[in-house]
């Protein structure tokens, strides 16, 4: 279980760095509602990435039947580390340029409207909606899966996997309550931060995590 706990948190931590997660969170905290809306924010990020990942894991468990599902599974990540790169180097030439704020989604105007239900759905759906994401989660139930362990394991790496993914979102949360009044101005300069270099950050991630999965998937083939 400590291998697939290992392999699936660096690619948690691509999934938590995502200006998805960041953003709709910070801007919520900066609304009246805020106290209720980012944190049913969070928990739908954190259901939606676990139903995500519950699925792509069953998945990855019986798509080898009738074959090697070892050797499956190495073809899934090599396919899923491909797209990572080039998901990466898009991401890397779409960045802002001269240190500007990335332009925002037109929806995430909407935020100061939102209730604690239609956050919680927006947390869920950007969790397990986002190509992004996406990818990296059916990457982490391949590497689960190809742990060969209990079905209890499983589950538990699964959750350390999807808690380690909300982090994106429940940090600001954390800090929104612990900092109390002086947070918003803290909060507010994370966000600046995020748009500026978050596409950078986010490329180098994702070039790193699909490289691994690439680099990875290739020498389990070749054995």
């Amino acid at each position: 279980m400590g291998q697939a706990i290992g392999e699936s948190i660096v690619l948690a931590v691509g999934v938590a760095f995502s200006p998805m997660a960041i953003m709709p969170v910070v801007l919520m905290l900066g609304t009246p509602r805020g106290r209720v809306t980012g944190p049913a924010f969070t928990a739908g990020w954190l259901v939606g990435l676990s139903l995500a990942g519950a699925t792509a894991l069953a998945i990855a468990g019986g798509g080898g039947q009738g074959g090697d599902p070892g050797a499956w599974l190495h073809l899934v990540k090599l396919a899923l580390g491909g797209l990572l790169v080039l998901l990466a180097f898009r991401k890397f030439l779409g960045r802002p340029k001269d240190d500007t704020e990335a332009a925002m989604p037109a929806w995430l105007g909407a935020i100061d409207r939102l209730g604690a239900p239609k956050a919680f759905g927006a947390g869920g759906m950007l969790s397990a909606g986002n190509p992004k994401n996406l990818l990296l989660v059916i990457a982490a139930a391949a590497e689960i899966a190809q742990a060969e362990i209990p079905g209890g394991k499983q589950a538990v790496a699964l959750a350390v996997f999807a808690v380690i993914g909300t982090l994106g979102a429940a940090v600001p949360v954390g800090i929104y309550f612990a900092l109390g009044s002086r947070a918003a101005d803290l909060l507010d300069r994370l966000k600046g931060w995020m748009a500026r270099n978050n596409a950078v950050i986010v490329a180098v991630l994702l070039l790193l995590i699909g490289a691994k999965l690439v680099g990875a998937s290739l020498a389990g083939l070749a054995r």
